[in-house]
């Protein structure tokens, strides 16, 4: 039997606003535990929450920027559930009553675009940072004690939930790329792993192609990257179809992937919304976002990244265009003139190397210098990329720096590398053409990288017919 995944996923990305959610304690990371707390996100007794309006806005805008329903009245509501980083002894999330619903995201392919359906996303509180004591690499399993930082509580999060319409752990891990890249350029949220600021729960089952059952899903935590989302999708679909195939049923768990040991062990039992009892927030009136504030952000909105991916594999391949957009360097490349694939090569070679802000960079002076690229040595192409972002930054000092182009005097040179080498002279006659390269990098090896490699392969040629 050939089996299909069916994956849906739900992020969570912490808003880059100055403060928290429902009170005016600063959002901050990386500050000394504890520091950085109030009456309202301790829950001390008689202490009211006030809604943080930027993160309201954000959120409208990401839910646009997402093609989704802007609520004309959304509501704010208790998720109830006991744990030691929930000081409240609830969360104040959304519900069925959510600020943006019924979105989608297109996730370009080389066969064409998969449309990956948004059910909500939807604004709520963070819960505090539970830090685990003894166990291997700071994880819950084999911890001695738990420890809580209260920093994070209170902090605005919003949660985007999809439709399970992902079908590979490749596909589940592109549509976090392109959604990591909206985000980011709608200025919303830094949306680093790394640092905590984008979290991902995949929720994966698996049943027989073609079919259109859901059957039992597990859910997978603690996935901090990219790629092990993508690891842990393909581990779990491939577990799923053993259970199966041996005749078992899949326990609906939540798991907790440990990519260092390639395994995800149960956590708990998965909790459905009946679980958490949701009600109204009764601190909170309703959201009602005025249609013209709507409109505001909505033109605020910028070209979505799979368009632009469109645009930019029309002129090169799907893989480089998914590359430049994802990592922010596409809009340069689109900027810089010269020839297309050498550009985009450069962009996503040499100059990602250096780390240089691709805004930082004057699209002219970088199109001189890429095209300038074969007569200038290899250090000082590399020291100029790295250069590029500086303010007033201009590439005629590199232009041709310190390159021999004479042919007088490179000709001695070529010949007595000729002289030395009669083995691959007569191999290259005898039809090993790529032998030229080896004949140029002893050339540039004798002449310490600043004889013109244009004027070389001419001399070469000639000298080898």
């Amino acid at each position: 039997m050939n089996w299909e995944p069916v994956i849906g996923l739900e992020i969570h990305i912490h808003l880059k606003t100055r403060t928290k959610m429902f009170c005016r304690c600063e959002v901050a990371y990386f500050e000394p535990e504890n520091s950085l707390t109030c009456p309202v996100c301790l829950a001390h007794p008689g202490s009211l929450p006030v809604p943080n309006a930027k993160a309201i806005e954000w959120t409208i805008k990401l839910g646009l920027a997402l093609d989704c329903e802007i609520a004309e009245r959304a509501i704010f509501h208790r998720k109830n559930y006991f744990y030691p980083d929930n000081p409240k002894g609830y969360q104040i999330s959304q519900y069925d009553e959510p600020l943006c619903r019924n979105g989608r995201l297109a996730v370009p392919g080389p066969d064409g675009d998969a449309e990956i359906g948004i059910v909500r996303a939807h604004l709520e509180e963070d819960a505090a940072k539970n830090v685990h004591v003894g166990g291997v690499e700071g994880r819950i399993g084999g911890a001695t004690a738990t420890l809580v930082d209260f920093n994070r509580a209170g902090a605005p999060l919003v949660e985007i939930v999809t439709q399970p319409d992902l079908r590979s752990a490749d596909q589940a891990r592109r549509f976090l790329q392109l959604l990591r890249q909206t985000i980011v350029e709608l200025g919303i949220s830094d949306a680093e792993m790394e640092k905590g600021s984008l979290r991902v729960d995949v929720n994966v089952s698996v049943r027989p192609e073609g079919s259109s059952e859901l059957r039992t899903r597990t859910e997978m935590k603690n996935l901090n990257s990219f790629g092990f989302a993508a690891r842990a999708i393909a581990r779990e679909v491939e577990r799923q179809i053993a259970v199966y195939e041996a005749g078992g049923e899949v326990e609906q768990e939540t798991l907790h992937f440990d990519p260092g040991a390639e395994s995800a062990p149960p956590l708990r039992s998965k909790e459905e919304a009946q679980d958490y009892r949701y009600f109204p927030e009764p601190d909170l009136v309703p959201v009602e976002p005025p249609r013209e504030l709507v409109e505001r952000l909505r033109a605020e909105v910028p070209e979505s990244p799979a368009t632009r991916i469109r645009r930019i594999a029309a002129e090169l391949d799907h893989a480089t265009a998914e590359e430049l957009v994802t990592s922010g360097r596409d809009r340069l490349y689109e900027r810089v003139s010269g020839d297309r694939r050498g550009v985009a090569n450069v962009l996503m070679n040499q100059f990602a190397a250096t780390g240089v802000d691709p805004n930082a960079v004057d699209p002219e002076e970088l199109g001189k210098l890429i095209e300038a690229r074969s007569r200038i040595p290899r250090d000082k192409f590399t020291e100029a990329l790295a250069a590029s972002g500086d303010a007033g930054f201009s590439a005629e000092p590199y232009l041709g720096d310190g390159l021999v182009a004479d042919t007088g005097e490179l000709e001695p040179i070529v010949e007595k590398i000729l002289a030395a080498n009669p083995g691959q002279v007569e191999a290259y006659r005898g039809g090993k053409e790529g032998l030229l390269g080896f004949f140029v990098g002893q050339v540039m090896k004798e002449t310490q990288g600043k004889a013109d490699p244009k004027v070389v392969n001419e001399l070469l040629r000639q000298k080898l017919s």
